[in-house]
């Protein structure tokens, strides 16, 4: 095993990293607080292309966020993943690619359970313009189609639990990262990995997974920011 140490050359990208774990977790904490002010949407292609035109700016905020939250997310993975290279290259490499890797796929789809598809919007301007039935009932069997797709395309997030599952081992005898942030990734990632795949079988039990989610990443943002003073610290300690 090499040093768990971690590389100081890395700092900005730990700063970076850190950050940008943080602001995943306030993408993911304003939709949560948008369910509040408004209806949460429905998943039926008639109901849902009407709540969308009753409720664009809430529809788009919730899109946005759960569309973009990938691209800090993925900052987030890479950091990590170069932050525990000195306990295991290859397994931290492995995590971080798989991390990386499911929201690239997030952000290329374009969609995400929760917010379903931006194509949605699209469609949902053309119901309230239609003028007939039989128009209103093409666009309703295509809004259908892409809910079906979203919620029959687990991989990103199996993915991402995937990530947070291997980052989370390869920390585990890492003293600097923390064993209580490890226990809680590993319980993270390997029940996400079962939520992800059984999500239309499991209804609300999702919910589970769904609250520890921003908690590793809050926790990992907070890891991050701290990397070059927990060095410092274990430097002192090893030279005393």
């Amino acid at each position: 095993m090499q040093s768990a140490r971690p590389d100081l050359t890395w700092q900005p990208l730990y700063r970076i990293g850190g950050i940008s774990a943080w602001v995943f977790v306030a993408m993911v904490l304003v939709p949560v607080i948008l369910v509040f002010t408004a209806p949460v949407p429905p998943t039926e292609g008639r109901a849902l292309l009407i709540y969308i035109a009753d409720h664009k700016a809430v529809y788009l905020v919730q899109l946005i966020c759960f569309v973009g939250l990938g691209i800090p997310a993925l900052i987030a993975f890479a950091a990590m993943a170069v932050a525990l290279a000195g306990v295991n290259k290859g397994l931290a490499a492995i995590g971080g690619l798989l991390g990386v890797a499911s929201e690239i796929i997030a952000l290329a789809v374009g969609s995400s359970p929760q917010s379903l598809h931006g194509g949605l919007v699209l469609l949902s301007n053309d119901y309230a313009s239609a003028t007939s039935d039989a128009e209103r009932d093409s666009l309703v069997s295509a809004a259908n189609a892409l809910v079906a797709i979203a919620n029959g395309m687990p991989w990103a997030g199996i993915l991402t639990a995937a990530g947070i599952l291997v980052l989370s081992w390869v920390m585990l005898p890492a003293g600097s990262f923390g064993r209580a942030l490890a226990i809680v990734g590993i319980a993270t990632g390997a029940l996400g990995i079962v939520s992800e795949a059984l999500r239309p079988m499991i209804g609300s039990a999702y919910l589970l997974y769904g609250m520890l989610l921003p908690v590793w990443f809050g926790w990992v943002g907070v890891t991050l920011l701290r990397v070059p003073r927990r060095s410092v610290e274990a430097a002192a300690s090893s030279a005393s």
